[in-house]
């Protein structure tokens, strides 16, 4: 099945087009669907603004509900570990057990205890408060099973965090169950919007559950609301029904969206143009979602079909290579050097070769200074930095230039959905930044190890290379029988196969099949390459005796 890209697009297009260059700013999103990860990459304007990477198998991502039981209780620390399945037991707080859990653990109970017969929420009775200040080992026993859901994932040795304030989040609405309150974004200003929304929740929802209007709620018409307030209550009930019928323990009960729709349902606004996906399943997914929350919208929605990798294609991968590593540089000579500890992350500001030209060393400072801004900016949303990060900016004199970067380090920050908090600068010129951490931190490594050599630090003859591709070739054809594959090799290489009247590729097919095809992959290192069958699966090919 092959889907229309129209209007149809080109590598390279979006550089060369004036009439593209020109345009207003505009948000685009490009997703990546290998056999064992995730890619999604959200450009603003063209340029890479945010990058995700998620592996297919994994989990323990925020928002996943589970059914755990608690494996240790430390009243030093006012909290336990819980049991959910992953290799290092999970962290609950005092705090994160939230004021309605006695209702929780009774409801729990009650459900557990008939497997045949849900017992409604609806009909549960909701029990006293937890005090804000108490010890945990009043509350929990050893070995008492708890219905939890993650909001912090593992970070470096440290298990996921837990909360026992369950949430249910749509684009709209956040369902919270044994909370009767109705609370409307504060960032809703108009009085009589704010009434209106809270007034219509309050006659839709059922009892025993609580909701949290969202500010994009604004203006939407009750028939919105209520079709995403069933959804969520589904969700309710399908989580609940699991919870009654697990034979075992830790058990998942209630698994976030998928990292792409999820993505989508924070992000997605009328600015966004397109949403590339190269898969036809995840097309499916996403394109059902776009119309569920905006049909008028769904056409953006395109199947990426072209024979280049879908990031190469959108000059991702280029981007990705100059932006992650210890050294990012940009404008006129300057860089950062982004270092990162167990306990914070540290940036050092540095004016490298550039050239000064007239200009005072005060104001070159600054012009450094606000250009680091805006880069670390960018940067702190692309890797997903998070904890405390410390810049070292360049010692400027005057405290009206300080004031100034500050603010523009405000200003650039405000694109950012993370919780963060800024201080001015100290005395000694650094400025402390807080930011939210709720996933590892995305680190892509940019070196690139030698693919021939295995790091033994000696090679073959480089002249040699397409011999042993083509030794592959027949390898593949007249043993292995495999007889339509893909060869993936780095663009220079492929330049070479593909030079002359009578190319080596078309050698290659004459001799082998034309069921072979050479695509030019920035990703990869000069003298490596990848064989993918017809399916979309890797053929390894790889010898490490071949060097020896």
């Amino acid at each position: 099945m092959s889907y229309d890209l129209s209007p149809p697009f080109k590598r390279g297009d979006f550089l060369n087009n004036p009439q593209i260059r020109n345009e207003k700013v505009t948000n685009e999103l490009v997703v990546d669907v290998q056999p064992k990860e995730i890619s999604i990459a959200l450009l603003e304007d063209k340029n890479l603004a945010e990058l995700q990477k998620e592996g297919r198998t994994a989990a323990f991502n925020v928002g996943n509900m589970y059914v755990g039981k608690v494996r240790k209780i430390m009243p030093g620390l006012n909290a336990c570990f819980v049991d959910v399945g992953y290799e290092k037991d999970a962290f609950l707080h005092f705090l994160d057990l939230g004021p309605q859990f006695n209702s929780y653990a009774k409801y729990l109970k009650q459900v557990t205890s008939d497997r045949k017969k849900l017992y409604s929420i609806s009909k549960a009775s909701v029990m006293p408060d937890v005090p804000k200040e108490g010890s945990i080992s009043n509350i929990l026993q050893q070995g008492q099973e708890v219905m939890v859901q993650i909001v912090k994932e593992p970070i470096s040795t440290k298990g996921p965090r837990l909360t026992c304030e369950l949430s249910f989040a749509g684009r709209y609405l956040v369902l919270i169950p044994f909370n009767d309150k109705v609370s409307v974004s504060s960032k809703i200003k108009s009085n009589e919007e704010r009434a209106r929304l809270k007034q219509l929740l309050q006659s839709i929802k059922p009892r025993n559950f609580g909701v949290i209007v969202r500010t994009v709620a604004e203006g939407k018409r009750v028939a919105e609301l209520n079709s995403e307030l069933q959804v969520l209550l589904k969700h309710w009930e399908d989580s609940i029904t699991r919870v009654q019928q697990a034979s075992k323990l830790p058990t998942l009960v209630y698994e976030e969206t998928s990292r792409t729709v999820g993505m989508l349902r924070d992000l997605f606004n009328p600015s966004f143009e397109n949403i590339y996906v190269n898969d036809e399943n995840i097309f499916h997914e996403v394109k059902d979602y776009v119309t569920l929350i905006a049909p008028e919208r769904a056409h953006i929605v395109k199947l990426y079909t072209g024979q280049l990798p879908i990031f190469d294609n959108f000059a991702i991968t280029k981007q990705v290579k100059s932006s992650f590593g210890r050294i990012v540089s940009y404008k006129s000579g300057a860089y950062l050097i982004i270092e990162h500890t167990e306990a914070l992350h540290v940036v050092d500001v540095n004016s490298g070769n550039r050239s000064r030209g007239l200009t005072s060393q005060e104001e070159n400072a600054l012009e450094v200074n606000l250009g680091a801004a805006d880069e670390l900016a960018r940067q702190l949303r692309l890797r997903d930095m998070g904890g405390i990060i410390v810049v070292d900016f360049i010692d400027m004199a005057e405290a009206e230039h300080r004031q100034k970067l500050y603010e523009r380090m405000c200003e650039n920050m405000q694109k950012d959905r993370a919780k963060h908090n800024i201080l001015p600068l100290s005395k000694f010129g650094l400025m402390q930044i807080t930011r939210q951490r709720v996933r590892p931190v995305l680190d892509v490594a940019i070196e690139e190890n030698c693919p021939t050599c295995f790091g033994k630090g000696s090679i073959p003859p480089s002249i040699l290379f397409t011999d042993t591709l083509e030794n592959k070739i027949d390898c593949l054809v007249n043993k292995l029988h495999q007889k339509k594959f893909k060869l993936y090799i780095h663009p220079y290489i492929a330049a070479y196969v593909n030079q002359g009247f009578i190319s080596l590729k078309r050698k290659w097919q004459l001799r082998y099949g034309f069921g072979i095809s050479i695509i030019p992959d920035q990703s990869l290192a000069f003298l490596q390459y990848r064989f993918v069958n017809a399916k979309g699966e890797e053929i390894d090919m790889k010898e490490e005796i071949e060097m020896k």
